[in-house]
């Protein structure tokens, strides 16, 4: 029986171990795609284009799989939509306005600000839960930010106040801010499936992304795509909405759920490496001073998840000696 238990147990850490990776490497793909489909569509439409199908493909899977009932709120509508506006609006939306506004770095910055979204989720729990990190998860704070100056300014520090960049690289830490408080959400609605708190999250807040775009839309500050340019984007749509939309979102809070957050966590790395490995195929020069920044985000995530395991460790083992010894 325990050898049954052990093969099932290993094959369900494969399985969260490639849905963590399908899902990083999709994220970090999505930014090169993005990059060209702005060429076409402004950054605002080419989120309404991917996410609004997204959702209602996430919808229909719902309503299969769990009926009406689970499109209730259980009275937490206002705090379900607060993580929404986190994830759909502050995260899908203006992440991208970001790249689009800083340009052709803008795709590693922007992928470089995903992937230090765990370090950013550490600050967010030590303001909003008092949870003061430790002096060693600190210092990986710091290294993680001085690894997003590096990639940022590629070693040129005009790069950072030239070309009005200050201001886009808020929007994306705001945007890496967003996915962080999203995340973290997910622990609330623990009691939830991975699919309800996925959908309804995804409703709340992209419908509100949806209501955002319209205005700016009809004050003239968006401008509205042609049937032309939405068809020229067809191909890159496509593979928003199936890898970085449907599977990763769902793939991402599986393999959470099946290896747990702090296990997960540490495949967020496939994220800036598969942007560059894309931009290298594409012709584009990486600069040492982002890989090496790249690097630094990469080995302050690992070195403070290694120093969270040796914590969690000690814990247990005072847990287990104060049982046996009462």
């Amino acid at each position: 029986m325990k050898v049954v238990e052990l093969i099932v147990k290993k094959k369900n850490i494969l399985l969260g171990s490639f849905l963590a990776i399908l899902a990083s490497a999709s994220y970090g793909a999505m930014f090169p795609v993005a990059d060209d489909a702005f060429n076409h569509i402004s950054p605002y439409y080419f989120t309404l284009y991917r996410y609004v199908p997204v959702t209602i493909v996430l919808m229909i899977m719902l309503l299969f799989f769990e009926g009406k009932k689970a499109f209730k709120t259980d009275g937490q509508g206002l705090i379900l939509w607060m993580f929404g506006i986190m994830g759909f609006v502050f995260y899908n939306l203006l992440i991208f306005v970001g790249q689009d506004m800083i340009g052709d770095d803008g795709v590693l910055i922007a992928s470089i600000m995903e992937g230090a979204a765990p370090i950013i989720s550490i600050i967010v729990m030590w303001i909003a839960y008092k949870n003061k990190p430790s002096l060693f998860t600190f210092l990986t704070i710091v290294v993680a930010f001085i690894g997003v100056y590096f990639v940022v300014t590629n070693g040129d520090v005009s790069l950072l106040f030239g070309d009005n960049r200050l201001f886009p690289l808020f929007i994306l830490f705001i945007a890496a801010l967003g996915w962080a408080v999203y995340t973290i959400g997910g622990s609330h609605f623990n009691k939830w499936s991975v699919l309800r708190y996925s959908t309804l999250s995804a409703l709340y807040g992209t419908g509100t992304a949806v209501v955002v775009v319209l205005i700016g839309s009809l004050m003239g500050l968006i401008p509205i795509p042609t049937i032309e340019e939405s068809l020229n984007v067809k191909y890159h749509m496509a593979f928003m909405i199936i890898l970085p939309g449907i599977i990763a979102l769902l793939g991402w809070n599986k393999a959470v759920q099946i290896l747990t957050p702090i296990n997960a966590i540490l495949f967020i790395n496939f994220a800036p490496v598969t942007t560059i490995i894309i931009r290298v195929i594409q012709g584009h020069e990486i600069g040492t001073f982002e890989v090496m920044g790249v690097a630094l985000v990469i080995l302050s995530i690992i070195a403070n998840n290694m120093y969270q395991r040796y914590v969690n460790k000690k814990l247990e083992a005072k847990h287990e000696f104060e049982k046996k010894s009462a």
